[in-house]
């Protein structure tokens, strides 16, 4: 972990719609906690002024960030500057190096199309502007391994791995955080957690709605390359490290990245992809699409503490609920007792990860009241309905700021994890249609049929 505080932070797309919706909530927040003493350079087409940006910015906190705390709002105004120009045109980072004036550890973040990353790179290094900077950039981090490849070496040739920050804004999330927290600030878990203990897990990324205005877009991705090269395999690996030696960036990604290259290269018979009904009649998407938006997969980590327990990860769009959830079946006892039938995965242990809460549970049997000796399932509960937390994006912003890496991708990471989506796709089957409103294709059923099925999560704790 870098001590290096950035002196100047410059946000590239800054009149888009993740600045709108994201970024100045979090600038704001950033200034409310005096975590932003320094300038805010924004930069973006021409056509707009300085003062048209603060309006934005206004009309970002009103919508999106709560409402406008003047105090904190005011010292973002003092601090904002608009450098206008394309991207693509060299005069554009000279005026940036001249606005910078005296900051010589900037943060550059990138909040634009992944197809200028790599321009914008270019154009930050001959203007001189690189020079002791950092680069923040967000995802998709590539399409594929290749493409990630190529995009690493581009940034290679201008910053070192440690002044890259690669965002996946979800474990930036309050609750991921607690997650990890949770199995490493509790020393009962650790007898548990491991082949001998636990049965499967299973995780789950559900959305009730769909691709709404993001038809276009997500016809480019699709559900592998969406959420699951990224949120959830980082969430697989953060169940399945090993303890670091230390809460420290580079220990924790050496631990995860460690998981992903244990990952058994999965076949066809793993993957299930599914489609919702109706998806071809979204607004950008093609009318013969094969775009997947549900897919269901089986993995197996060839480590000593998980080999044999699969781990099941899904996704889709259009399901029966939206929430996001881990559940880490038990085995059962090795002896039934008192000769009843235990119902299948009576044990269990359940992280929900979102997306309005935070809750952990433990699925447990007791006894019932009266003569016979028989019991009932109860779950022992702990749920956080008021999410009081910065917003990942605070999160995030505030650590790249610093030189804290923990929360950012690696590059050995990115690309071990395009390896496996990659071999995934590689054997996948066209997409089946599924009902809106359901859990997905019935196919995806079988993968989960020897563990019980699957858990069906709901909304709330």
């Amino acid at each position: 972990m870098s001590d290096a505080n950035r002196d100047a932070l410059v946000i590239f797309g800054v009149t888009g719609d993740l600045a709108f919706k994201q970024i100045f909530p979090a600038l704001q927040n950033l200034a409310r906690r005096r975590r932003l003493e320094i300038p805010v350079l924004g930069v973006a087409r021409e056509g707009w002024s300085l003062e048209r940006l603060k309006e934005r910015a206004k009309a970002s906190l009103e919508q999106h960030g709560g409402g406008v705390d003047e105090h904190a709002f005011s010292q973002l105004c003092e601090r904002l500057r608009y450098v206008p120009g394309d991207y693509r045109d060299p005069e554009t980072f000279r005026r940036l190096r001249a606005t910078l004036g005296a900051a010589r550890a900037p943060l550059h973040y990138l909040a634009i199309a992944p197809s200028l990353f790599t321009e914008v790179v270019r154009q930050l290094d001959e203007s001189g502007c690189a020079r002791g900077a950092a680069v923040m950039i967000e995802k998709p981090l590539g399409r594929d391994l290749a493409s990630a490849q190529a995009l690493n070496e581009s940034l290679r040739r201008v910053f070192d791995e440690s002044q890259i920050f690669r965002i996946d804004h979800y474990l930036g999330k309050e609750p991921v955080q607690n997650l990890l927290y949770f199995r490493f600030a509790n020393s009962f878990l650790e007898p548990l957690w491991n082949r001998d203990r636990v049965a499967s897990v299973q995780i789950t990324l559900a959305e009730a709605f769909g691709v709404e205005s993001r038809g276009r877009l997500y016809e480019e991705l699709g559900a592998l390359r969406d959420v699951v090269q990224n949120h959830l395999l980082q969430v697989v690996a953060l169940l399945a490290m090993e303890p670091p030696v230390a809460f420290e960036s580079e220990a924790l990604r050496n631990e995860k990245v460690k998981v992903l290259r244990a990952i058994r290269r999965a076949g066809g018979a793993d993957l299930v992809l599914g489609q919702y009904e109706g998806y071809r009649t979204e607004e950008g998407v093609a009318a013969d699409s094969v775009v997947e938006t549900y897919a269901a997969l089986r993995l197996g980590i060839e480590t000593w503490r998980w080999a044999g327990v699969p781990f099941l990860v899904r996704t889709g769009k259009r399901l029966a609920a939206t929430a996001t959830e881990v559940y880490a079946a038990l085995r059962e006892p090795p002896q039934r007792l008192f000769g009843e039938t235990l119902p299948a995965n009576g044990n269990y242990l359940r992280f929900k990860l979102g997306p309005d809460r935070v809750a952990t549970a433990l699925g447990v049997r007791v006894k019932q009241p009266g003569e016979e000796i028989v019991g009932r399932s109860e779950e022992l509960l702990m749920c956080d309905e008021t999410m009081r937390s910065m917003s990942a994006y605070e999160r995030l912003i505030g650590d790249a700021l610093r030189g804290d890496q923990a929360l950012f991708a690696r590059e050995d990471t990115v690309e071990a994890a395009w390896a496996l989506i990659d071999d995934l796709r590689g054997t996948a089957r066209p997409p089946e249609p599924y009902r809106p409103g359901s859990w997905g294709p019935a196919s995806a059923e079988r993968l989960a049929a020897d563990v019980g099925g699957w858990h069906n999560s709901v909304a709330g704790c």
